[in-house]
């Protein structure tokens, strides 16, 4: 009778399930955020007139760049320019009296000397003379006056920019007084970013001079590049959000006053940081942890720190050390101790490319 032997079990050992790891190494880190912000000339001037009259002549190209001084409306200078030559006449009448007086003074200096005329008579020559200078004062300041009103019969730029739309035709009125201005001058060659931090970011710490990347208004970013010359001193009351004033160059009027931008503001900058994939995170009772390959190949589950979520990428603030292997796909079929057959992770082009 033949024996009964029990067969042989065919079934192996499980193979080690495969994993993508990714060796950490230290790389430069710069934390940014994107806040919303509006565009503001450098400098904005409205221009005025400082005297009242009939414009004649508009002198300038409406939206063409303009030099300081330039004049841009002519005013009829004839009322100005005949209250001039009276203002001239009233000061030659002016200096002939006072050295009538002057005259005067001299011929009794000596009389009242020799008791030959009375110390009154006297008396009055001098105030007569001191009069007389005081009216010269008088009308010299005048003159002036008329000739400063026959200079703003020109109405000149005060500032060098682009000159907007004219507000103003040939042959308005205009007067100092008017509420309207007659035309706008924006520099623009170079420009202010308003932005608005909200919430927590109103009260944070913003490096100085940080360089900021101004981004259009869906993202893209649009090669122009400014630095943060001031945060506001006080957080908004109604909507908790505080100034951020950023300087840009505008060389080429890419940015125009009142449009809508985006800028990308550093927040920390970390030279040798050590990051990982966002999917290499998993949470155990609200701890991050991460699974680490070891040099037997053994996966370990780690508990990790993280700091800021940069394109995807955590920051490791803690938990890991530069030259380990921690998986990026395939930990959801891990348990701790496991041996697993590693393979290098291939990160997206284009997540590499968003990095750069």
């Amino acid at each position: 009778m033949a024996g009964c032997t029990p067969a042989e079990d065919d079934t192996g050992p499980a193979p080690a399930p495969h994993v993508a790891v990714q060796t950490l190494a230290p790389t430069a880190l710069t934390v940014s955020e994107d806040l919303p912000g509006r565009v503001a000339a450098w400098r904005s001037a409205e221009i005025r007139s400082q005297v009242g009259g009939i414009v004649q002549r508009r002198l300038f190209e409406q939206g063409a760049e303009v030099a300081a001084g330039r004049p841009l409306f002519q005013i009829d200078p004839r009322p100005f320019q005949a209250e001039l030559e009276m203002a001239a006449a009233s000061l030659q009448r002016a200096e002939a009296a006072l050295a009538r007086a002057q005259r005067q003074e001299q011929r009794l200096a000596p009389l009242v000397a020799a008791e030959a005329v009375s110390r009154q008579a006297y008396d009055d020559a001098l105030s007569a003379r001191d009069q007389a200078a005081a009216e010269v004062a008088l009308e010299r300041a005048t003159l002036a006056r008329r000739r400063l009103d026959l200079q703003f019969a020109t109405v000149t730029a005060p500032i060098a920019g682009r000159v907007d739309q004219a507000l103003v035709s040939e042959g308005a009125l205009v007067s100092a007084s008017d509420t309207a201005p007659m035309a706008r001058v924006l520099q623009i060659d170079r420009v202010y970013v308003d932005l608005r931090l909200p919430g927590a970011s109103a009260t944070a710490e913003w490096p100085a001079e940080a360089e900021v990347q101004i981004l259009d208004a869906g993202g893209a970013p649009t090669g122009l590049t400014g630095r943060v010359l001031m945060t506001g001193t006080a957080v908004d009351v109604g909507t908790g959000e505080r100034l951020l004033r950023v300087a840009v160059p505008n060389p080429q009027r890419r940015l125009l006053p009142g449009q809508y931008v985006q800028a990308r503001v550093p927040r920390a900058r970390y030279e040798a940081a050590l990051t990982l994939p966002q999917q290499a995170v998993f949470r155990v009772g609200g701890q991050a942890r991460v699974w680490v390959v070891d040099t037997q190949q053994q996966a370990h589950a780690v508990p990790v720190e993280l700091g800021e979520l940069v394109q995807r990428r955590y920051r490791v603030a803690a938990g890991l050390q530069a030259g380990q292997q921690v998986v990026v796909e395939g930990g959801e079929r891990l348990g701790d101790g496991l041996v697993v057959a590693a393979r290098p992770w291939a990160e997206p082009a284009t997540a590499r490319a968003a990095r750069r």
